[in-house]
C-alpha cells in the first residue's frame, strides 16, 4: 500500500547562494516562502551526515503549483564540497522542468541571465498528448534545466 504523501520540495545545493536565489526568482518567477536561514548544530550534522555542517537556506515557491505547491530548496554549505558538476546522463536527479510559453524566449531568457545551453530546440509529435517543443540549459551553475511547451 502507497504512503499517503504529498510532494513538497526540490533541493539544490549550490556554491553562489545570492545567485542562484535571483536567477529561479528572476527568471522562472520563483517565489520565497520564507525569509533566508542560517542552520547550524548537531542537528543539521545529524540530517545531512555532514559533521559540523552550516548552510542558508531559501524555499522558492515554483511557479504553477497554487500557494501550497512545492518549492525549490536552495541551500549553500559555508565550507561546501567542490563535486562534478550535473550531467544529462548520470545517474541520479537529472534535471527540473518548467512548462512555459514560448521555448525560445524562455531559453533566450536563460542564457541572458548567466544560464548555458546544452542542446537544440527541437519539436516532436508524442501522438496522443500532442506536440511538444523543448531544450535543455543550465542555471549559472550548470544545473540541467528543461524548457518544454505543449500544444494539441
Amino acid at each position: 500500500m502507497p504512503l499517503n504523501a504529498t510532494y513538497a520540495h526540490t533541493n539544490i545545493t549550490v556554491r553562489d547562494f545570492d545567485r542562484m536565489v535571483a536567477f529561479y526568482r528572476d527568471v522562472f518567477g520563483c517565489t520565497p516562502t520564507m525569509e533566508t536561514e542560517t542552520l547550524t548544530g548537531d542537528w543539521v550534522g545529524d540530517i545531512t551526515g555532514v559533521a559540523e555542517a552550516q548552510l542558508r537556506v531559501l524555499h522558492l515557491r515554483l511557479p504553477g503549483g497554487g500557494a501550497d505547491g512545492p518549492t525549490l530548496e536552495i541551500i549553500a554549505y559555508d565550507d561546501g564540497d567542490e563535486a562534478q558538476g550535473p550531467k544529462a546522463d548520470r545517474p541520479g536527479f537529472g534535471h527540473i522542468a518548467f512548462r512555459v510559453p514560448d521555448v525560445e524566449a524562455a531559453r533566450q531568457a536563460v542564457l541572458g541571465a548567466g544560464g548555458g545551453a546544452v542542446g537544440e530546440i527541437v519539436s516532436q509529435d508524442m501522438g496522443a498528448r500532442g506536440r511538444v517543443t523543448e531544450t535543455y540549459v543550465t542555471d549559472p551553475e550548470g544545473n540541467i534545466i528543461e524548457l518544454q511547451c505543449w500544444s494539441a
